[in-house]
């Protein structure tokens, strides 16, 4: 879209004071709104906004449009997930709890941010999730609260329920593809005791089941897709692509404007209402900081002036932590086999183009769910299962040339954090990113109850005769507690989920306010999965998607 300039006589004298020095700048104007990110917040603020014709809304996204075939296809997130065109590759500092290895974080790097790579699961967590935030501050938050939020967003193909919503426009799915030995799985999960549900976004949250996916028709529907191209067009919204944000400009306690460089240029933008950050967990803490909204001793040391002491700015940092058993089959009925048949190939081909169905169309697990280690209190699941007929060591390297079958173990609400904090005043320096993972004794011992669950379930007589002799991962040689926690702490890895670091509460140390207002500066929100108390048991798109629709209910009812 192109975007009008004026004159440099029209900037704030405040803004032109605060640039640094390099090529001159100038503006592309003034808006009421200017959202900073175009992720599955960022692309549901902008949408919410811009409704009022009247309302002038800019959103800036550093990365460019998603355009590439795979980007589209649903199954293509095994080839852009860490495709250094489409996502940024932040890598996380070493630590001996994780065999003192840097594991990569990817972020979208495209319109609709990390819902344009991700693994296209769409669950919302555990109702409870929510009552927790609420209990820890967030009021308004609890899942009574947001459940209309959901509903609002949400253009569910299934059958009709009280739980989901049909006039959004995120397209959700019901899975579509039957893999028989998935079915299996699933029997072999109810015969381990476990309870089955068909819809872990209604009334039963937990038990095990297959997944919903962000489908419409054949293609992958990202928030982009489902939010931003709808209304591209409309006259009040602009969108900046390869806008690279530097930092919010504060003056005297308010947010007024936003730099960024786009083709190597300095550039301002002014806000007449507000500022609002959706850049993510990693980003949303580092912008602002660089800002001058953080600990006041990480920022002297980086030279940049303290708008706010904010020490809790970049810490709560949560993410998803799994480890899987992955198995030989007898028969050679695996993905892994599929994908080298060609007459397979032209099977799956069709099953896509004619029936909108099969392999092409799956997401980062089929089946899986929820259910209680021997750890768990108060009859919560607290492992979280993803299950897949296929093998491979992470996305985007080659499956595997045997047969496999893969699942693996997450602890749904890890009491490890860590924290994000900027290694330099430059933005194009990545943040520095301390996960501790399996810091806390009880995170590991539910990895480990829930790798032991995993093993059970495959050797349930539904499923045991599918399989070869030999176990690919961990190996039947690594049997005791203190072998799987090694395993898990030297082969396990991240589920890409990190949020939490701009806590949303009540207190005085949380970063944003139950309104989503950063504390001691006006005019400024953070609405991303940054905000999040604690992490949901499951997959956060679905609950970033509902923090950009609620936090974007707010904006508007305070304007």
């Amino acid at each position: 879209m192109v975007y009008g300039t004026i004159g440099l006589n029209l900037i704030p004298t405040h803004l032109l004071e605060s640039l640094s020095p390099m090529s001159s700048a100038h503006t592309t104007g003034v808006w009421d709104y200017i959202i900073i990110g175009a992720g599955s917040a960022g692309c549901v603020l902008a949408n919410r906004l811009s409704s009022d014709p009247a309302c002038r809304v800019l959103l800036l996204e550093a990365g460019g449009r998603a355009r590439n075939f795979w980007l589209k296809l649903p199954v293509g997130y095994f080839r852009t997930i860490y495709d250094k065109r489409f996502s940024w590759q932040f890598p996380t500092e070493p630590q001996v709890e994780t065999g003192g290895r840097t594991i990569v974080w990817p972020r979208g790097k495209v319109l609709g941010g990390s819902s344009a790579i991700n693994g296209l699961l769409y669950i919302r967590g555990q109702h409870a999730d929510y009552d927790d935030w609420e209990r820890l501050g967030a009021t308004g938050w609890g899942y009574r609260n947001v459940l209309p939020f959901f509903k609002r967003s949400e253009r569910y193909a299934g059958k009709p329920s009280q739980y989901h919503g049909v006039d959004g426009e995120l397209s959700v799915s019901d899975l579509r593809s039957d893999h028989p030995y998935c079915r299996a799985w699933l029997q072999a999960g109810q015969e381990a005791g476990f309870e089955a549900t068909d819809d872990f976004n209604g009334a039963q949250d937990s038990g095990l089941g297959a997944y919903q996916l962000t489908l419409r028709g054949h293609w992958r529907c990202s928030a982009a897709d489902a939010f931003l191209e709808p209304i591209a067009s409309r006259p009040n919204l602009t969108i900046a692509t390869g806008a690279f944000v530097r930092r919010i400009v504060i003056e005297k306690g308010r947010a007024v404007g936003v730099e960024w460089i786009r083709d190597g240029q300095l550039v301002v933008g002014r806000a007449e209402r507000e500022v609002l950050l959706a850049a993510g967990a990693l980003q949303s803490p580092q912008l602002l900081q660089l800002s001058g909204v953080g600990p006041a001793g990480l920022l002297a040391r980086h030279g940049i002036a303290v708008q706010v002491d904010a020490p809790d700015c970049g810490q709560n940092l949560q993410d998803h932590y799994q480890a899987r058993v992955v198995v030989k089959l007898k028969h050679r009925r695996s993905l892994n086999d599929d994908v080298r048949n060609p007459l397979k190939l032209m099977q799956m081909g069709a099953q896509w183009a004619f029936g909108q169905r099969g392999p092409l169309t799956v997401g980062a697990g089929q089946v899986g769910g929820m259910v209680c280690s021997d750890h768990a209190k108060g009859g919560r699941p607290d492992l979280l299962f993803n299950v897949m007929p296929l093998s491979v060591d992470k996305p985007g390297d080659p499956l595997h040339t045997f047969s496999g079958f893969s699942a693996s173990a997450t602890q749904c609400r890890p009491r490890s954090m860590g924290h994000v904090e900027i290694r330099s005043s430059d933005p194009a320096v990545p943040p520095r990113i301390v996960t501790n993972y399996l810091t806390d004794p009880h995170d590991v011992k539910v990895l480990v109850s829930g790798l032991e669950i995993l093993r059970d379930i495959y050797q349930r007589s539904s499923f045991r005769d599918l399989l070869a002799k030999e176990e690919y991962a961990p190996g039947h040689a690594i049997r005791s507690n203190a072998e799987l926690e090694d395993y898990a702490r030297n082969k396990g890895g991240t589920v890409f989920h990190a949020s939490g670091t701009c806590r949303m509460g009540s207190d005085e140390r949380a970063v944003v306010d139950p309104e989503l207002r950063v504390r001691g500066i006006d005019r400024l929100r953070v609405v991303d999965a940054s905000v999040m108390p604690r992490m949901v048991s499951t997959n956060t798109n679905a609950a970033a998607i509902l923090i950009g629709e609620k936090g974007a209910a707010l904006i508007q009812s305070a304007a």
